[in-house]
C-alpha cells in the first residue's frame, strides 16, 4: 500500500492510544491527589506527570508554577501542547481524515464524533465540572474506536498499521507509567513500613492499577494484597494482561511480520529479540538490575523501533 496512507492510518492509531493514555495518566494523578498527602507528595505526583511526557520544559515556560488545576488545564484542552488529549484527538481525526477512503464509514464517523464531542464538552465545561467523568469518556470513545476497526476493516495491511501504531504507543506509555510511579515512590526495596504507610500504598497501588485497568486482573492473577514486585511483573511480563509491555510487544512483532518488506528484517529482528526477553524475562532479574535502568531501556528501544518503522514502511518525514 502507499507508504503515506499507511502514515496516515498508523499515527490515527497513535495519537488516539496517546489521548486514552494521557487520559489514564491524568485519572491516576486526580485519584491520588484525593488521598490524604502533603502538598510537596501532591506536587511531586503532577510533577512526575508533566515528566512522563517530557513536558516539564513546555510547560516551565507557559505556567511556571507546577498546580494540579494548571497541570491539567495543559494536559486536556492546552491546543499549543502537542501531546494535550485535544491536540491528540484532533491529530487522529486529521490523520483519519485524510485516509477516509480506506476506513469504513463507522470507523471515520466514530474518530470524527469523539472531535466534535470533545470540543463540545470542553466549551460547556463538563470537564471541570467532573474530570473523573471527563477521562471515563476518554478512555471509553478510544475503546470504541478500537473495537470498531476491529469490528468492521479488512484485515489487510491498513489494518495492521493501524494495530501497529496503537500498540507501540501502548507499550511505551505503559513503560512510562510504570517507571514514574515505582520511582515517585522509591521502591527500589519493598521493606516493611508502618500500618498508615501500607494503607497508603494500597491506595497508590490500587489506583496505578486501575489507571491500566488492570485492579480486577491483578485480584484475579495473584488473590493476594497488593505488591509492588507483582504489580511491576502483571505490568510487564503478563503476556495474558492487555497492557503489559509483553502483551503490546507480541502484537508490534505480530503486525510487523504481516506488513514486512524488503528492508524490514533488521527492524523485525529487533522488535522480536525485545519481544523473546520478555517472554523469558523474571520480575526478580529485573527489580535487582534496576527497573528504572530496565525500562529506561525499554523506552530507547520502543522509540528506535518507531523511527525503524517509519524509515522501513512510512513517509519518512512526520
Amino acid at each position: 500500500m502507499l507508504s503515506r496512507t499507511a502514515d496516515h492510518l498508523y499515527w490515527m492509531a497513535r495519537y488516539t492510544e496517546r489521548a486514552e493514555n494521557t487520559a489514564r495518566l491524568l485519572d491516576v494523578n486526580y485519584q491520588t491527589s484525593l488521598l490524604p498527602q502533603s502538598a510537596e507528595v501532591a506536587k511531586y505526583g503532577w510533577q512526575g506527570l508533566l515528566s512522563i511526557s517530557e513536558l516539564m520544559p513546555a510547560f516551565a515556560a507557559k505556567h511556571g508554577q507546577i498546580t494540579p488545576e494548571a497541570t491539567m488545564e495543559f494536559m486536556v484542552k492546552d491546543e499549543s501542547n502537542p501531546s494535550s488529549i485535544l491536540s491528540c484527538l484532533r491529530a487522529a481525526r486529521e490523520n483519519a481524515r485524510a485516509v477516509r477512503g480506506t476506513l469504513t464509514t463507522e470507523s471515520w464517523e466514530t474518530m470524527n464524533t469523539t472531535w466534535l464531542d470533545v470540543n463540545r464538552m470542553l466549551r460547556g465545561g463538563e470537564f471541570e465540572r467532573d474530570p473523573g467523568a471527563f477521562f471515563e469518556w476518554v478512555k471509553f470513545r478510544s475503546h470504541l474506536s478500537r473495537g470498531v476497526v476491529l469490528g468492521t476493516m479488512l484485515q489487510d495491511d491498513a489494518f495492521h498499521f493501524a494495530r501497529l501504531g496503537t500498540f507501540l504507543e501502548r507499550a511505551d506509555n505503559t513503560a512510562r507509567l510504570v517507571d514514574v510511579k515505582f520511582h515517585a515512590l522509591n521502591t527500589e526495596f519493598f521493606g516493611a513500613a508502618t500500618e498508615e504507610d501500607q494503607e497508603y500504598d494500597f491506595y497508590h497501588w490500587s489506583a496505578i492499577l486501575r489507571s491500566v485497568s488492570a485492579f480486577e486482573v491483578y485480584r484475579k492473577v495473584y488473590r493476594d494484597v497488593i505488591r509492588p514486585e507483582r504489580v511491576a511483573e502483571l505490568l510487564i511480563l503478563r503476556a495474558d494482561m492487555p497492557r503489559s509491555l509483553h502483551a503490546c510487544m507480541h502484537e508490534v512483532v505480530m503486525n510487523l511480520d504481516k506488513v514486512r518488506n524488503q528492508q524490514s528484517a533488521e527492524t523485525q529482528r529487533r522488535a522480536g529479540k525485545l519481544l523473546a526477553e520478555l517472554q523469558y524475562g523474571q520480575v526478580e532479574e529485573i527489580l535487582a538490575t534496576g527497573l528504572h535502568a530496565y525500562l529506561t531501556q525499554f523506552l530507547d528501544r520502543v522509540n528506535e523501533l518507531g523511527m525503524r518503522i517509519s524509515q522501513d514502511f512510512l513517509v519518512p518525514t512526520h
